[in-house]
């Protein structure tokens, strides 16, 4: 038994007594309080300090039962939970918690799917069920239906992605907005089910989303109000024909008229996914490594970075796109959107093979953690709207701090009609302690000078979320504590998400 408690509101006393009615719930071997199997759990691939959102114990329950039961543990002994689905938000946070020694609440042995439901194309599931479960699944069934998730798809889950508002790119994107129903569990035990799922023998909770009164749903996104158990989410029929595109751009000058181009072709529907605008060296990251290109200190020359993606036909800007939809409207809206992105001066390449835009999972995009090496990376998140001049001039603030700061400048922002999702990794060398500073250091930076010109964001990491939460008004987080406090009085899931405290 240590003598001393991970957290500073708790003895260690107290923390080792709740540890072992934890164990009683779950079973001694779905708990984890080892320091050396801890270590595990506390390696963070941002840029903070590992010790500060290090875990206290992980905790792996098997049905929602027994998160209850841990939830009247944890209010017993004051010891909080922080959930999380499969634990893989790489570049966010991942397995790390906001205060320290905070038991982490892992799902993943929560991995039912408990419905498919090829006519409505809907599915229920538990928060340990990923990606790939679900793609099994559907092929083992021969279903006629597309998943649509972010990068890391293979390894991470529909829900915890939800949860925080994530996003993919076939036309189902928007995960929150293509799911249908939550079961939550309270601090205090209520097991909650929104939208229609509170009817009893309803056969509707995954086909409407809104139910009766309030809808409470986004409550429970990016939040610590509740413990969701199972979630609901629509499936995106497989279309019967379609391609996808690069639209790449030459020089750096060209993102104004780029994104003005893409913008109304996204607002009238015949683009049909949000696609992604990346700048030269993010696609280089999927074709080379940078100590191929520069073997220098700081950030990579803009000079060699254009000159080695114009070798391999990239631009300085290039979009990948794609058109879905019945054989005939696939080649009428091919013709319309390379006619127009022709027109403000892209080289349009067809059939681009791209697993994430037909629904197909993939790992490619893991290509990012080579490019430096060191495995550090940090997502900076800012909301754009779709307007050209300021997508180039959040970049160009971008370019300037990061490039100050010895950060290659990324970018793949993913378009909507109005808006952009200018998401940027920081990618470094977390081996390097100096290095690892200079990175948080340029996070820091990062959210001041964007604050200050009224920029906002979709999402934030572990170490990050106060100063976010900060910069998104006082107003929104009083209201975010009233419903902490209201719903959760004794602050025992996870403390300091998003900033909200009680």
């Amino acid at each position: 038994m240590s003598s001393k408690s991970p957290l500073a509101h708790v003895d260690a006393a107290t923390f080792q007594q709740a540890l072992k009615a934890f164990a009683m719930i779950v079973g001694s071997e779905h708990l984890i309080d080892d320091p050396a199997d801890l270590a595990n759990f506390s390696r963070p691939l941002m840029p903070v300090d590992e010790q500060s959102h290090a875990p206290g114990a992980v905790v792996s329950p098997a049905s929602v039962e027994e998160v209850r039961a841990l939830l009247r543990v944890a209010a017993e002994h004051r010891v909080p939970l922080w959930p999380v689905s499969t634990g893989r938000n790489f570049g966010y946070g991942s397995t790390r918690v906001a205060v320290a020694g905070t038991v982490l609440l892992e799902l993943r042995r929560m991995d039912r799917i408990l419905d498919i439901d090829p006519v409505l194309c809907t599915a229920l599931v538990e928060p340990g069920v990923t990606y790939q479960m679900l793609a099994d699944r559907i092929a083992a069934e021969k279903l006629p239906l597309w998943l649509d998730f972010p990068a890391p798809g293979p390894l991470v889950g529909p829900t915890g992605n939800t949860l925080e508002r994530g996003g993919g790119t076939t036309p189902y994107f928007d995960h929150f907005g293509h799911s249908c129903g939550f079961e939550v569990v309270l601090a205090d035990g209520t097991v909650l089910r929104t939208g229609m799922g509170g009817v009893r023998g309803t056969k509707a909770w995954q086909a409407y989303r809104y139910g009766f009164g309030p809808t409470l749903d986004g409550i429970f996104t990016q939040s610590n109000f509740g413990v969701v158990t199972k979630m609901g989410l629509w499936l995106m029929p497989a279309p019967e024909a379609h391609r996808t595109f690069l639209a790449a751009w030459p020089n750096d000058a060209d993102l104004v008229r780029a994104v003005d181009a893409i913008r109304p072709l996204r607002l009238d529907g015949t683009i049909g996914n949000n696609g992604t605008i990346a700048n030269d060296i993010l696609v280089l990251t999927g074709v080379a490594k940078r100590s191929n290109l520069f073997d220098g200190t700081g950030a990579i020359p803009a000079n060699i970075a254009r000159k080695a993606a114009a070798a391999k036909g990239l631009g300085a800007w290039n979009y990948l796109y794609s058109i879905y939809g019945r054989a005939d409207r696939v080649t009428a809206d091919t013709a319309v959107v390379t006619g127009a992105l022709e027109a403000a001066g892209a080289t349009v390449m067809p059939d681009i093979p791209d697993p994430m835009q037909i629904g197909k999972l993939s790992l490619e995009t893991f290509t990012l953690f080579d490019w430096r090496g060191g495995g550090g990376l940090a997502w900076f998140s800012p909301v754009c709207t779709s307007r050209g001049d300021e997508a180039a001039a959040q970049m160009a603030v971008a370019r300037t701090i990061m490039e100050a700061h010895g950060i290659d400048f990324m970018t793949g922002a993913t378009m909507d009609g109005r808006e952009m999702l200018n998401v940027m990794p920081l990618v470094f060398d977390r081996g390097d302690p100096a290095v690892t500073e200079q990175a948080d250091r340029c996070m820091r930076a990062l959210y001041d000078a964007f604050a200050a010109k009224g920029w906002g964001f979709y999402r934030a990491g572990i170490g990050y979320m106060d100063r976010v939460a900060e910069i998104h008004g006082e107003a929104q987080r009083a209201v975010n504590r009233r419903l902490k406090r209201a719903l959760d009085p004794l602050g025992i899931i996870a403390p300091g998400k998003s900033g909200i405290a009680l």
